[in-house]
């Protein structure tokens, strides 16, 4: 029997998955429901070792703000390899840190910027979330930490103390603010009102038990949370309570930083100004750094204080530097704006006929998809009634309020979705409290045709989800194609 021209590229293909389940370890975890073998990469395309072309939504967990090998970060990388420079050196001063630094302050809020340092901490955002907390707590002699539901900073220890998977007595955690699963059953301005008036109290109340906060850590959005924009006037709030009580604000650009959200760094959306700004992921230009800048006030370590070995990455500085600059230059912090928002239009009229969207949220080019499971919660409504009816019956009092709120999440059907986005050429990531929101973070560099055939893998990968997990063709069958994917604004460039 003849053997097709693909299947060598299949056997290696498969070997190496193969081996790798077999070397790596259990807490792998992209490897688990992304089953592809990139061999080759160039902007928004992968293409696997099988032979396959994806479309990559992912970005390297938003690490490459231009896409895979843009030619300003090769040529940047290639510069000082060809110079004979030194690819690594601890924190001496060099050439390419210099310029590297001379960038990201060109980038910052100028009143920030002008009385700033940075700090180079190590290869990975958590390393810059350690340092940041070291330095909140020798300035200020103070001990506790104040973060928010849903967070997440890091897998280290003091990283994952401030996150929302692990307890710690000296951290506080707070409210943070959203429509969709609003804690007090809000949402909306009064949510965010009600968020802020808890932080404030439980600050003021000598009897809270809150161990007096050396720093507040937040996310401007909340990614791994399930990407949850903070709303403004929120983070304007924070601002206000944490200055007042002079509390060292920290703002985690890891994820939203470099235009991600539409602006270059979060929170400027809000106009605040923070005392420390933790930054790593796409300041590398897709090569490892971490940084954190600050307040020279809180300027106050002593030397070694959280060095890392791996801090003098020349090459990630040279791709970083490139990568800041041609973001700033060629304005794609406002490209991301703009196709954002359209791509979240386009999503929201996707939800009309398919019940299973819960919510469409995000900022720019980071944007989710909250997947529900509307007949469990029309199952519970159902017989919360009943039992209230039976209740009522039996006398006054005796009844049971029916449940309100959004559906139940519906982890099942995101990873079906995005099983079936990578049978269709598309890569996504799953997030959320409940695993349950498909999460799209394409490259700044991403084009409108490349976002249009985004939407429609994902709209597709949806109807198929959706009939596989819950048997059923969308609720409401469409008699008209699709909108289109709005056009860009006259004067916008891809």
């Amino acid at each position: 029997m003849a053997v097709t021209e693909a299947a060598p590229a299949t056997t290696a293909h498969e070997g190496i998955l193969r081996r790798q389940s077999l070397r790596e370890s259990a807490a792998r975890t992209y490897a688990r429901s992304l089953p592809i073998v990139p061999v080759r990469a160039r902007g928004l395309t992968i293409e696997g070792a099988d032979g396959r072309r994806y479309l990559d939504c992912l970005s390297g967990s938003g690490t490459l703000a231009l896409g895979h090998n843009h030619p300003v970060v090769l040529e940047a990388i290639k510069k000082v390899i060809d110079s004979g420079a030194p690819l690594h050196v601890p924190d001496l001063a060099t050439p390419v840190k210099d310029a590297f630094t001379t960038e990201l302050f060109e980038t910052l809020p100028r009143s920030f910027a002008d009385q700033a340092r940075v700090q180079f901490c190590g290869p990975a955002g958590t390393d810059a979330v350690e340092a940041a907390l070291a330095l909140v707590r020798t300035a200020t002699g103070r001990s506790g930490i104040l973060a928010f539901a849903g967070a997440c900073h890091g897998m280290t220890a003091g990283a994952l103390t401030v996150s929302g998977g692990a307890p710690d007595v000296q951290v506080t955690r707070l409210p943070y603010p959203q429509d969709y699963r609003c804690p007090f059953g809000i949402g909306g301005a009064r949510g965010s009102e009600l968020a802020g008036n808890w932080t404030a109290n439980l600050l003021d109340d000598p009897r809270s038990g809150v161990v007096p906060p050396a720093g507040m850590i937040l996310e401007p959005v909340q990614g791994e949370g399930g990407v949850i924009p903070g709303p403004d006037s929120w983070m304007r709030r924070m601002r206000k309570i944490t200055g007042d009580r002079s509390i060292p604000l920290i703002a985690d650009e890891v994820q939203t930083g470099v235009g991600r959200t539409g602006a270059f760094w979060a929170v400027e959306h809000s106009g605040i100004v923070p005392d420390v700004m933790v930054m790593s992921k796409a300041i590398g230009g897709s090569l490892p750094l971490a940084v954190i800048v600050y307040r020279s006030e809180l300027d106050c370590g002593e030397p070694g204080t959280h060095a890392g070995t791996f801090r003098g990455n020349q090459l990630a500085m040279a791709a970083g530097a490139a990568t800041l600059a041609h973001v700033r230059e060629n304005r794609l912090a406002e490209r991301a704006a703009d196709l954002g928002a359209r791509m979240i239009g386009r999503l929201r009229g996707l939800a009309t006929d398919h019940p299973v969207i819960g919510d469409v949220r995000g900022r720019g080019l980071m944007i989710g998809l909250e997947l529900v499971d509307p007949e469990a919660a029309e199952a519970a409504s159902t017989e919360a009634a009943r039992t209230t009816a039976a209740a009522d019956a039996r006398g006054p009092g005796a009844g049971v309020p029916a449940p309100d709120g959004p559906s139940p999440a519906d982890p099942v059907l995101a990873a079906a979705v995005q099983r079936a986005c990578l049978a269709r050429g598309l890569i996504v990531e799953l997030g959320g409290r409940h695993a349950s929101v498909v999460r799209l973070l394409p490259p700044l560099t991403l084009t409108d045709e490349q976002a249009e055939a985004v939407l429609d893998r994902l709209a597709d990968a949806l109807s198929a989800a959706e009939r596989a997990v819950h048997g059923r063709l969308d609720t409401c069958p469409r008699t008209e194609p699709p909108p289109p994917f709005p056009p860009a604004a006259q004067g916008s460039t891809p």
